[in-house]
């Protein structure tokens, strides 16, 4: 998405009311700036896609995550399913990422999901409770409330697959039993678990009328003001 693209969708966006519904936009890191000045004053959050593990340091060509904040940025990627697999983004970075995002006062959307070839082989459990285990070790009780889980499965972006509400849903109930009682954190603290599978227009009803999925991780279609408030116009209707 180019940054005129982005700030087109942005100014769309601020012009709706979205009471009832918290949308947060991602734009590229070079339409962030902009993006943060047509959105200000409104209750549209910004969040950029991905961020070095270490505050400072010489690291050219990579973006901090106090860059990030300095141009408004409230919330971050963490994990996402392209950084792990094109980039080698491992669950160590992930962890030490997210710890950052909570020292830093952003709140961290950390990724996790399964590839066509884990859950074939019946992996797909053993791979997610490794990826939260991991990527969120050493975390306190409070700090899982300035966290969000994005559950991907790998092979449903993209490719034309598509997860069924059944599908999402035993896993969104898998994360939330291991957020929830094996790691001992407060349910009333509100972590949202997110479902980001290639969500649609046409699916997103109901993916989000499950109980369990407490909002979408809007890929593709996001990149369009029609089909993007499609989406989020399935969540303000009853």
């Amino acid at each position: 998405m180019l940054a005129s693209e982005a700030c087109q969708l942005a100014q769309s966006l601020v012009d709706i009311s979205f009471d009832g519904v918290d949308v947060v936009i991602a734009p590229p890191f070079t339409a962030l700036f902009a993006a943060s000045q047509i959105i200000k004053g409104s209750r549209i959050g910004l969040a950029g896609q991905n961020f070095h593990s270490e505050i400072k340091g010489a690291f050219t060509g990579e973006v901090s995550l106090e860059m990030l904040k300095d141009v408004g940025c409230g919330y971050a990627l963490i994990g996402h399913s392209e950084r792990r697999q094109l980039f080698g983004e491992s669950d160590a970075d992930v962890n030490k990422k997210v710890h950052l995002a909570l020292q830093m006062g952003v709140t961290a959307v950390v990724c996790v999901g399964e590839t066509l070839k884990q859950r074939e082989t019946g992996e797909t459990l053993n791979v997610i409770e490794t990826q939260l285990q991991q990527g969120l070790a050493g975390l306190s009780g409070e700090s899982i409330g300035h966290i969000a889980i994005a559950y991907e499965p790998v092979w449903a972006i993209g490719t034309g697959l598509n997860a069924t509400p059944e599908q999402a849903v035993e896993i969104h109930k898998f994360i939330r039993k291991f957020l929830f009682g094996s790691q001992g954190f407060s349910e009333k603290i509100g972590t949202r678990i997110l479902y980001g599978g290639s969500v649609t227009p046409e699916n997103c009803k109901e993916l989000l009328s499950e109980e369990e999925i407490d909002g979408a991780l809007v890929g593709g279609a996001s990149l369009n003001f029609e089909s993007f408030y499609a989406i989020i116009k399935s969540n303000l209707e009853p």
